[in-house]
């Protein structure tokens, strides 16, 4: 089986929220209820109690996603270097490398193309477990090039952001790629090639700023924190409390920045219908 065409089985899995389980046989909701993991895996992740959204990776969405779990991914073995030699607490190469190792992934997004209920699809996926999800050179770099592919292929593209923003560590490098992502979403829109963004928990900061709010339709998972910068550093920028449910999915939306808030497990046939409409 080659890295770039792949299914379930055989595939290291990346860490994820789900996996914070002996041996990874069961899963405690937030409500306290204990359930096996493969029953939570059945219903997308999502706890058949209370509906809670189990924070997931590309590893899953891709799976819920694509016919078969079957695709082929992009630029998969493309990697960070650190052009600036940074270091905060450690080395930022020696954090990359760190980070890979734990978390089986080359940097904070995966790319890839395959069928979604038998009609092609470009999907670009985000990380959070790898450095927060954050936005650097190469997170930047894969989602033009997946960007470019959908605009010459002609096929939808959905990308799926979880992220706490700019990748500090890069500085301008990291913020340069605000504008790259959002100018190639302008030439895809100008070939009306259709995008779906999906907002899943958190998507703010740099992410929001750009590609995360310009799709076609804008859809957020129930809960989902979404803004540009933090609650707690935005009550103590204006000194004031802030709404109730401030930053969550439904507080955007009902402030129209989203379309739809679209429960997991009706994700895929969601998507199928709205491409549909912008057919």
């Amino acid at each position: 089986m080659s890295w770039f065409k792949r299914t379930e089985k055989g595939i290291t899995t990346p860490t994820s929220e789900k996996k914070d389980t002996p041996d990874g046989l069961w899963y405690k909701t937030p409500s306290g209820k204990i359930i096996l993991t493969k029953d939570l895996k059945a219903n997308h992740y999502v706890c058949p109690d209370d509906s809670y959204h189990v924070k997931i990776g590309s590893k899953e969405y891709f799976e819920i996603l694509f016919d078969e779990n079957e695709f082929t991914e992009l630029d998969a073995d493309m990697v960070s270097e650190d052009m600036l030699k940074f270091v905060d607490s450690k080395p930022y190469n020696k954090r990359l490398e760190a980070t890979q190792l734990k978390t089986s992934l080359k940097d904070a997004i995966r790319t890839a193309y395959g069928k979604m209920n038998e009609s092609p699809l470009v999907v670009a996926c985000m990380d959070f477990e790898f450095i927060g999800g954050s936005m650097g050179s190469v997170v930047g770099e894969k989602i033009a090039r997946a960007i470019d592919h959908a605009r010459l292929t002609r096929t939808p593209i959905l990308i799926i952001s979880r992220s706490g923003g700019a990748r500090m560590m890069e500085s301008s490098f990291s913020l340069m790629q605000m504008a790259k992502t959002s100018a190639k979403l302008a030439l895809l829109s100008e070939e009306k090639v259709p995008y779906i963004s999906l907002l899943t928990d958190p998507t703010t900061g740099g992410v929001t700023a750009s590609f995360a709010m310009i799709g076609d339709f804008n859809i957020a998972e129930p809960q989902a924190l979404i803004g540009f910068a933090g609650p707690r550093v935005i009550r103590e920028t204006i000194g004031k409390d802030l709404p109730k449910d401030f930053q969550t999915a439904e507080f955007v939306q009902e402030h129209g920045f989203l379309d739809f808030i679209v429960d997991r497990r009706k994700l895929k046939s969601t998507l199928t219908s709205l491409l549909k409409m912008l057919k």
